[in-house]
C-alpha cells in the first residue's frame, strides 16, 4: 500500500521561506512557458487546484491574452465524507460555484473561458486512468502547453492526474509541465525524491499574490471547519500559507 504523505502539520512554513534552494531556483517567464503562438491547458484534479497550483500563472496568461483551457477533472465531493453540512449533491455545485468565484477574484474573464469538467469520481481517479488519459487527449492540440499537478505529489488523484496529463501530452505531441501543491506538505528542500534539477521559480508581484490570496478565500466549504463533523478546514491555515508565497514552481518538461 503507497504511504499517505499528507498527515500532521506538515513542514514548517519557516523551512521553505528560509530555503535556500528556493531563493537560488532558476527563474522562468510566461513567455517561456507559454510562447507566443501556444495555448495553456491547466489540469486541475480538484475544484480549487487551479488556482492553489497556478493561480499567479494563470493571471500571467490572462495578461499576455494566450488562448487558455481549463479541465476540472472532478467535482470534489469527497472532501467531506459523512457531512450533513456537505452532502455530495450540495458539495458538488457549492465547489463548481468557489472556483468560478476564485477565478474571477483573479481578473480571469469566467463567463468566456473555455472550461471542461471530465466528472470523475474524486479520490477515484486513478481507477480510471486510461479513460482520465483519453479524456485529456481529445481536448489536445499539438501546440498546447499543458500544466498538470505533478504525478508524485502526494495525493492520489493529483498523481494519477500528472501522469495522465504526461501520457496524453506525448500522444499529441504537446509540452508539459507540472505543478507541486501538496509536495510542500511532505517534502523538504533537499528531498531526493523531489525534481529539483527540473524545478523553476515563477516570480509573482505583490499584486498577484494579493489577488491569489484573494481568490483562495473564494474557497469557504475548504477553508472552513465542519460542525457536522467536528472536522478541521480540508486546507489549513498552513497548508494554504506554503501556496501563497511569492513565486509558484514549476517542474518543466524533462
Amino acid at each position: 500500500m503507497k504511504e499517505n504523505l499528507i498527515v500532521g502539520s506538515g513542514t514548517p512554513l519557516q523551512h521553505w521561506r528560509d530555503s535556500q534552494r528556493l531563493a537560488n531556483l532558476p527563474s522562468v517567464e510566461v513567455t517561456e512557458l507559454v510562447p507566443q503562438g501556444s495555448r495553456a491547458v491547466i489540469v486541475a484534479p480538484h475544484p480549487d487546484d487551479e488556482v492553489l497550483g497556478t493561480g499567479g500563472l494563470l493571471q500571467l496568461i490572462n495578461t499576455l491574452n494566450r488562448p487558455l483551457l481549463l479541465i476540472s477533472v472532478t467535482d470534489g465531493t469527497a472532501s467531506h465524507p459523512g457531512s450533513s453540512l456537505w452532502p455530495a449533491c450540495d458539495l458538488a455545485y457549492q465547489r463548481a460555484l468557489e472556483s468560478e468565484e476564485a477565478l474571477t477574484r483573479l481578473g480571469l474573464p469566467v463567463t468566456e473561458l473555455h472550461w471542461v469538467r471530465g466528472g470523475f469520481a474524486d479520490s477515484q481517479v486513478a481507477a480510471d486512468e486510461a479513460l482520465l488519459t483519453a479524456f485529456i487527449e481529445q481536448h489536445l492540440e499539438p501546440d498546447d502547453v499543458v500544466f498538470s499537478t505533478w504525478c508524485r505529489d502526494g495525493h492520489c488523484d493529483h498523481d494519477a492526474v500528472g501522469r495522465a496529463s504526461r501520457q496524453a501530452a506525448a500522444n499529441v505531441g504537446a509540452c508539459v509541465h507540472e505543478l507541486p501543491i501538496w509536495t510542500w506538505h511532505w517534502a523538504h528542500d533537499d528531498d531526493p525524491r523531489v525534481p529539483w534539477e527540473r524545478a523553476r521559480r515563477l516570480d509573482l508581484s505583490a499584486h498577484a499574490v494579493a489577488r491569489k490570496r484573494y481568490a483562495a478565500q473564494a474557497f469557504t466549504s475548504q477553508i472552513h471547519e465542519d460542525p457536522s463533523t467536528g472536522a478541521g478546514p480540508v486546507l489549513g491555515a498552513l497548508a494554504l500559507e506554503r501556496l501563497l508565497q511569492p513565486y509558484e514552481v514549476v517542474f518543466v518538461q524533462g
